[in-house]
């Protein structure tokens, strides 16, 4: 992390609090103001790709408490989106799925991946070489089963969709292992 975006998520992090980074000699007053603006206008905010605007545009973050995405998913999806579970291998609807379009997050409905990037790795999950941009995707180390794998989220909701490997065909090299319940897919976009 280079020290402006530690600096910025520092003053987004203490927000109205009575500590300054100023006080503690990091940035002038005048920087920090400056800063401080910037900071407050896009906390909340993130750069995603758009399929149907063929555009990078900006978006909020959904940040919903236990009880609220109970509401809103099944108790499937709240077990993989939001405890980080996964379903068995060869049940999903999405592993022998070929149509042609988008499949987006089953929590928030962002655009994670296309048909055209999707593969049948043989596992019993969709896979993908690349999700849409790399923006919509956030990525977290998982250390769980006593290996340290590399998880997918999704950047919008924070969604647990699957994990990556280094195993996948050309292009890249991937395979983006997720979880059918993580998506929803939307034909011929």
């Amino acid at each position: 992390m280079n020290r402006r975006t530690f600096i910025k998520s520092a003053a987004v992090f203490v927000g109205g609090a009575s500590i300054s980074l100023a006080a503690l000699e990091i940035l002038s007053p005048r920087q920090l103001a400056a800063l401080s603006a910037d900071s407050a206008m896009t906390a909340g905010q993130i750069k995603v790709y758009s399929v149907e605007k063929g555009a990078y545009v900006m978006t909020e973050k959904v940040i919903k408490s236990a009880a609220e995405w109970r509401q809103l998913l099944s108790p499937e999806e709240y077990y993989v989106l939001r405890e980080k579970g996964t379903e068995r291998a060869y049940t999903g609807k999405y592993d022998k799925h070929y149509e042609h379009g988008i499949y987006r997050c089953a929590g928030c409905s962002l655009d994670l991946y296309s048909s055209k990037d999707k593969f049948d790795s043989g596992t019993g999950w969709p896979s993908f070489t690349a999700p849409v941009a790399d923006e919509n995707i956030a990525t977290a180390d998982d250390s769980s089963f006593f290996v340290t794998r590399t998880e997918l989220l999704c950047a919008r909701c924070d969604g647990h969709l699957g994990h990556v490997f280094d195993d996948g065909p050309a292009p890249t090299g991937k395979r983006h292992c997720i979880n059918s319940v993580s998506l929803k897919f939307v034909a011929n976009m």
